[in-house]
């Protein structure tokens, strides 16, 4: 069976860091035009969340809002998911069918994971984005639609280009407005935001009634890195949810398995402020050490302006170990 459409279903998107408020000036720009863009950053980092803010801030947001997770519907099956088809097309084909393109023109079509898409169907991808042009699997009938293309991948598209994994044609007319969404250890000011955000939907869910989160457990979520990203924070609330059994959500409900490189160390005054101050210290020192104090290759790494890293390193008094 062919997988259940979603169109217009839309999420939160919470947010307090600097960085991805600044991604959102950009995000209003680019949503007033109808260019293609490309979502860059690795897996959990909310990409299909950023293509839902192009959609509603665009033009076309009274129209559908589709998406395709290129990478969960199976090769065979994924071109008749995108262009549709006619009865008789294959086996099991009992009926015409519209696909993704259809059901979004007008509107938007988000094409998750398009890093994996199969090199058969690049080409296809390509004329419509040009000529806005398609035919249904099993006819030969033209179909003109009208259809923003919203793209994301966690994979490098220009060395799968190179590899000729990936079509450099295509991947040049996606790229045209590439966006970065930075991973959720180089936004800590989110992770409290989205903590609480996440805690309030699984108590109702739970049907379950938290204070919130100990001292312990905030410094905990702010020291950790969390390679799985936002998925993995909201994975982990759900799990403190279920086996908490106090009235505060403790750091060992959280299971977070914490590197031996960060040292948190002692905080005297237990608060927000702290506990963030204490990761930002501790992380900038280390990336610091990475690169040899290289403020230029450090910044670089994280992302940030040089300017800025020298500011935090003048106000968190960051000094290197003797």
């Amino acid at each position: 069976m062919l997988s259940k459409i979603e169109v217009n279903r839309f999420n939160t998107l919470i947010t307090k860091s600097p960085v991805i408020l600044e991604k959102m000036e950009i995000i209003e720009k680019v949503a007033k035009t109808d260019s293609s863009v490309l979502l860059l950053g690795e897996s959990g980092v909310g990409k299909e969340l950023f293509a839902e803010q192009i959609h509603l801030k665009s033009s076309r947001n009274e129209a559908a809002f589709v998406r395709v997770n290129c990478a969960a519907i199976p090769e065979g099956l994924l071109e008749s998911e995108l262009f549709g088809h006619v009865k008789g097309a294959f086996t099991n084909a009992i009926s015409n069918r519209k696909g993704r393109f259809e059901l979004a023109d007008g509107g938007t079509l988000f094409l998750d994971e398009i890093g994996d898409l199969p090199f058969s169907l690049q080409a296809k991808i390509l004329r419509v984005i040009q000529e806005r042009k398609f035919e249904k699997v099993g006819s030969d009938i033209t179909i003109t639609v009208n259809v923003r293309i919203i793209a994301a991948t966690n994979k490098n598209l220009e060395e799968q280009v190179k590899k000729n994994e990936f079509r450099g044609d295509l991947y040049y007319r996606l790229n045209v407005l590439p966006i970065f969404i930075p991973p959720l250890r180089q936004r800590t000011e989110d992770i409290p935001e989205l903590a609480d955000y996440f805690l309030d939907n699984f108590m109702r869910e739970t049907k379950k009634q938290f204070n919130g989160f100990s001292d312990e457990a905030l410094e905990s979520m702010l020291s950790y890195s969390w390679p799985g990203n936002i998925r993995e924070l909201q994975n982990c609330i759900e799990r403190a949810c279920i086996i908490g059994k106090n009235k505060w959500i403790g750091s060992e409900d959280l299971f977070l398995k914490h590197s031996d490189s960060f040292n948190e160390g002692d905080i005297i005054e237990r608060n927000l402020k702290n506990a963030i101050n204490v990761f930002k210290t501790s992380f900038i020192n280390k990336v610091l050490e990475e690169n040899n104090w290289n403020q230029t290759e450090t910044a670089r790494a994280l992302a940030i302006q040089r300017t800025y890293l020298s500011r935090l390193i003048k106000e968190l008094n960051i000094t290197p170990k003797e």
